[in-house]
């Protein structure tokens, strides 16, 4: 019997954080994720054990048009090959798209032959503006006040 997707929320927060202990061994941030605006996750759950987890985001663009992020997917070892990452990705795309996503992307690794052959099974094609670089910034970890001078020297609002 396949595993249940649920969608993760504030009422089921538990699950998530269950998710995060498992795949990443961090559950600090679980809480805020899941009152964050435009935060999407979806957990798969067989005989109360978690099989795999995706999560992203909804992002508004200022054209007007919005745009779905998957930051992570993944399935544990043991379960793989069971089609749990793509009913995972499955109910991450239908719900993007009840909620106005126009289209969504991804960064993976270009030798993650079994994921990109899941993102091509479902229709997804690779960027057409060519090979991409990514990029990593550390910010700082005192918050700028938003009537702090913005980089550059100008005031945040010029």
């Amino acid at each position: 019997m396949p595993p249940v997707i649920l969608r993760a929320s504030a009422v089921a927060v538990h699950l998530l954080e269950e998710a995060a202990r498992r795949f990443t061994g961090n559950t600090a941030g679980v809480a805020l994720f899941v009152r964050s605006p435009g935060a999407i996750a979806f957990i798969a759950v067989d005989h109360h054990e978690v099989q795999g987890w995706c999560w992203g985001y909804l992002l508004d663009r200022p054209d007007g048009t919005s745009m779905l992020y998957l930051h992570r997917i993944e399935v544990a070892a043991s379960c793989r090959r069971q089609r749990i990452g793509r009913a995972l990705l499955r109910n991450f795309l239908e719900t993007g798209a009840q909620l106005g996503a126009g289209k969504m992307f991804l960064i993976t690794g270009a030798d993650n032959v079994a994921a990109r052959r899941l993102y091509e099974s479902m229709g997804a094609g690779l960027a057409t503006q060519g090979p991409t670089v990514n990029y990593w910034f550390a910010l700082p970890s005192t918050p700028v006040n938003p009537g702090d001078a913005a980089p550059g020297g100008g005031s945040a609002s010029e």
